[in-house]
């Protein structure tokens, strides 16, 4: 029941957003990007939840976010940001 309500929340807080041509930053959504398929950032991350250099999961609030691929290391990591790189084969959203 919690996680509905707080998905709820984030949900109309983004579509709010949106409509306000907002940027997603000020509400706390990360902010991801592929550059190509060598090097993965995101911010307002909210740690990582597993890592090897096959697959890494990154919890990014509402969702999990799952990199999978080969030699993938941890390149940058802070309180909010992150950079991934390697061979990325896959990136999956879990809700």
């Amino acid at each position: 029941m919690e996680r509905e309500k707080r998905r709820h929340i984030a949900d109309s807080t983004r579509r709010a957003m949106e409509q306000l041509d907002l940027p997603a930053e000020l509400a706390g959504v990360p902010r991801m990007e592929l550059m190509g398929s060598r090097e993965f950032y995101m911010e307002q991350h909210r740690g990582v939840l597993s890592y090897s250099t096959e697959a890494v999961e990154i919890n990014g609030g509402d969702m999990v976010v799952r990199l999978s691929g080969r030699e993938l290391q941890l390149l940058a990591m802070t309180e909010t940001e992150l950079r991934i790189g390697g061979r990325i084969e896959k990136m999956e959203l879990i809700e």
